[in-house]
Formats: C-alpha cells, structure tokens, sequence
C-alpha cells in the first residue's frame, strides 16, 4: 500500500553556484554523498542537483518537510547498476515509520538543466 508520494525538481544551476561550499555539502550530503559527488567531476552539479531533489522528495513524502530532520540523514546511495537507493539515518527512519511505511523507493532523472526526484513510501 502507498503511505506516501514526494517529488522535487532542482535546478542545476544553482547546485554548480554550492558544488565547492563545504559548509553547504555537510549540512545536506553524508561523507558517502559528499565522495559520490566530487567522483562526478564535471557531473558534479547534476549529481548533487539529484541527490538534493531526492532528499526534498522524501521529506515531502513522510509529510513534514526538513521540520526536524536533517536532510544528512536522508542519504542517497547507488546500487551496482547505479539506481538510487534510500539508506535512512535514526531520524528518518522514524518518519518513514511514522508514516506506517517500510520501504521508501527512488528515481531521479535529469533532463534541460533540472534533476527530477520521485519517491514513493511503501507499508503495509
């Protein structure tokens, strides 16, 4: 059953203005995300754009925003074939819960200098 339904679009052009601010990637991004990003080289801004959209959408999804959850806890990861995955700290997985979900699931696309996030929260 859905428990929940988030999307964000973010533009990339503001992502490549905070890509070398080091106080906004560790408010937003984990040292993994923060890694993952820097890898990306000049994908840098879109990879970072997808990952911020993937954060504000699951917040929208558990339906309170970033209204005591940090959005660090809220970390993007990518599977061997380079699908997006949620991996929750303590925080989120408590909104996640809270929401009568078990299961929060991602895509993000990029496309005409935006990145798209879609998340969908999945409970019994």
């Amino acid at each position: 059953m859905i428990r929940g339904i988030g999307t964000d679009l973010c533009q990339i052009s503001r992502m490549e203005r905070l890509v070398g601010e080091a106080a906004f990637l560790a408010r937003y991004f984990d040292p993994q995300e923060q890694a993952y990003i820097k890898e990306r080289g000049v994908g840098a801004a879109a990879s970072m754009a997808g990952h911020f959209a993937a954060k504000e959408a699951f917040a929208k999804a558990v339906g309170k925003g970033f209204f005591g959850l940090p959005p660090c806890e809220i970390v993007v990861c990518h599977d061997e074939y380079s699908a997006p995955f949620y991996r929750l700290g303590p925080g989120a997985r408590q909104a996640l819960e809270d929401r009568g979900a078990t299961r929060a699931h991602l895509s993000i696309s990029h496309e005409g200098g935006l990145a798209l996030a879609f998340c969908v929260l999945e409970g019994g």
